[in-house]
């Protein structure tokens, strides 16, 4: 309740401006930082769960329950720079092993992986796997129609870049679409270079068209 006090400003008639009788507090007391778009109480609690997270995670993990055991290594994981940076693609590659390699990134794909290259197969590694959904979305949930049931669920998945509008609309959509390929671009290249490829920029920016083209045609 004190805090609620806190963020109002009852010098303000309510009857005349609402938003500053309700907010004024805030207003008066917090800046939007310059890594955020929006600052409200739940960014705040946010923060302030995270320093307290950061705390449990980096405490020792004697005694701990399997769960608590794993988070502390996989946050000791994303810490060690000094690995991370030894290992530099090698997970991303190996990644890409599981789900059959990418073609644009790996020579003679269409020769040496298409035959025994199956899209259910590769479909269900992404989901089980990373927990990624490509053309299918498929799920466990409460049955809409029976909640004392769960039933299968068959969706739609989300797009590469936020919504549809990115794939059609003009302004900053449009140089966030440029973006996006120059991204894919400039991976595909990448990992050409780690796999000791030839170099063929003109090849590589042919099949990331396609890749936007296939995108946009999901999208739509």
């Amino acid at each position: 309740a004190a805090r609620i006090i806190q963020n109002m400003d009852p010098t303000a008639d309510p009857c005349k401006d609402f938003y500053q009788y309700a907010c004024g507090g805030w207003l008066n007391r917090h800046v939007i930082p310059e890594t955020s778009s929006r600052y409200s109480i739940f960014d705040v609690l946010r923060d302030e769960l995270e320093i307290i997270l950061k705390g449990v995670l980096e405490t020792s993990d004697q005694g701990d329950r399997e769960a608590f055991q794993k988070a502390k290594i996989l946050y000791k994981s994303c810490m060690n720079e000094s690995l991370i940076e030894q290992r530099d693609s090698l997970p991303l590659l190996e990644a890409l092993r599981m789900v059959g390699d990418w073609p644009v990134a790996s020579p003679d794909w269409n020769k040496t992986k298409e035959p025994n290259w199956s899209m259910e197969e590769k479909l269900s590694i992404m989901n089980s796997r990373f927990n990624k959904r490509v053309l299918i979305d498929m799920f466990v949930w409460n049955d809409d129609r029976d909640s004392s049931r769960h039933i299968i669920y068959i969706d739609q998945p989300s797009l590469g870049m936020p919504s549809r509008d990115y794939y059609f609309n003009g302004g900053n959509y449009q140089r966030v679409r440029e973006a996006y390929l120059q991204f894919m671009i400039t991976i595909a290249k990448m990992i050409r270079e780690d796999k000791n490829m030839t170099k063929d920029d003109s090849y590589v920016q042919e099949e990331m068209a396609k890749v936007m083209e296939l995108e946009t045609e999901i999208a739509n």
